[in-house]
């Protein structure tokens, strides 16, 4: 069977209309499951997924050869379905609300799981599921998307994302774990197993019988006869991928901007990357003084407690240095990263250093940056710097990123 980028290649170089009809064919069940998932309307399901198909012909010379074709389409459903749930907000909150406590109100759960606990649990998992896949990073994404919504081997897995089969096994059941820690948050305490057994079993189901062809037809004209509510889907849609890769750059290029050895390899590593920075400059004695004397440590002291605490997972000290109005405004981001740096191992701090950031208009950033090295739980090393601030009313360290 041809694999899907040769397809991709065939349309977007001989305009192949049966390589693209191939495609949306072999995915278009895939597509829907996830739309249909998110926005509970058929109606709008099927003209979301012609919204990703349109997406996809739109842009098939521009994806790279590493693309996992089912990966990127479920992200694009998960894209497209939020923007059309943010289009219509009032209504799908009343009916998420509904749908959710008539759930988790089932006047008889447990005759319910005594006759069918597979479709129960299913029920409980199936409203949370895209959004938890989209949380993740995109390989842990991927493996997830091959493994159990095409049920893939872990060997197919591994080679399609670029790894071993040894390798895409712990990276599934981490991912896995991830899952499962997201639904407990949100009342759903399940095992990775049973997680992944209903993924499997119910995560895709046939579209209708008619969508893969007219779909087909669309997407190849890239939406020239496109209604107007989808081609406003697609605009919104590719406003937000675009952010996201946006973001994404810049998080990976500040990363690797920011790696750090020793403190003098800081400053000068910053003073290389003119695209970033216009100027760094390591504390003085005099700059630790006075932060010590307005707020009881200095930048590295604060640093270091904020990331011992989050070593040994009190929540309680490392909650201190995260600012309360921006858990209030972003509820899931405590969970999340909770999950990400609890149990991390520091490896060493570096010197503080402030700096001018070219992308915040030249203007010098109004904390500090530490550069750390840390050891997370999966293994990985990551060798960064976190930013903190104390410019609120009580002088308090901030947590500003870094992360």
């Amino acid at each position: 069977m041809t694999d899907d980028m040769t397809l991709l290649r065939e349309y977007a170089g001989r305009n192949s209309e049966e390589a693209f009809a191939a495609l949306v064919s072999r995915h278009v069940n895939l597509v829907y499951s996830v739309a249909l998932r998110q926005v509970r309307d058929p109606l709008m399901t099927e003209e979301i997924t012609q919204a990703v198909f349109i997406i996809l012909a739109r842009k098939a010379k521009s994806l790279g050869s590493k693309t996992v074709m089912s990966g990127w389409l479920c992200r694009t459903a998960w894209y497209i379905s939020a923007n059309a749930m943010t289009m219509q907000r009032r209504r799908q909150r009343r009916e998420q609300e509904a749908y959710m406590q008539s759930i988790l109100n089932e006047p008889e759960p447990d005759a319910l799981s005594r006759r069918n606990p597979m479709e129960a649990e299913w029920q409980r998992i199936a409203p949370l599921l895209d959004d938890a896949l989209a949380r993740l990073g995109q390989k842990d994404h991927d493996a997830l998307v091959l493994r159990f919504f095409e049920n893939k081997s872990l060997g197919e897995v591994g080679a399609a994302i670029g790894t071993s089969e040894d390798t895409a096994r712990m990276r599934v059941n981490r991912a896995l774990e991830k899952l499962r820690r997201f639904f407990i948050k949100r009342g759903v305490d399940s095992t990775a197993a049973t997680i992944a057994e209903n993924i499997s079993a119910n995560s895709v189901q046939v579209a209708p019988v008619a969508l893969a062809k007219s779909v087909a037809a669309v997407a190849i004209a890239k939406g020239a006869a496109a209604s107007a509510s989808t081609l406003t889907l697609i605009k919104g849609a590719l406003k937000i991928m675009a952010w996201t890769k946006a973001k994404t750059a810049i998080v990976a290029g500040t990363v690797a901007i920011l790696t750090v050895g020793t403190t003098t390899l800081v400053v000068n590593h910053y003073r290389n990357h003119s695209a970033i920075f216009s100027s760094t400059k390591e504390l003085s004695a005099a700059d630790n003084a006075r932060f010590s004397l307005l707020t009881g440590n200095t930048p590295e002291e604060a640093a270091k407690i904020f990331l011992t605490a989050c070593s040994q997972n009190d929540w309680d000290t490392a909650g201190k240095y995260l600012d309360p109005q921006f858990l209030k405004k972003y509820p899931d981001f405590y969970f999340d990263f909770t999950n990400l740096y609890g149990g991390l191992e520091l490896i060493s701090l570096g010197k503080p250093f402030k700096g001018r950031v070219i992308m915040f208009g030249g203007a010098e950033y109004a904390g500090v940056y530490v550069p750390y090295e840390m050891r997370l739980g999966d293994g990985t090393v990551k060798k960064s710097q976190v930013a903190i601030r104390c410019d609120n009313p009580e002088h308090r360290w901030y947590w500003d990123g870094g992360m």
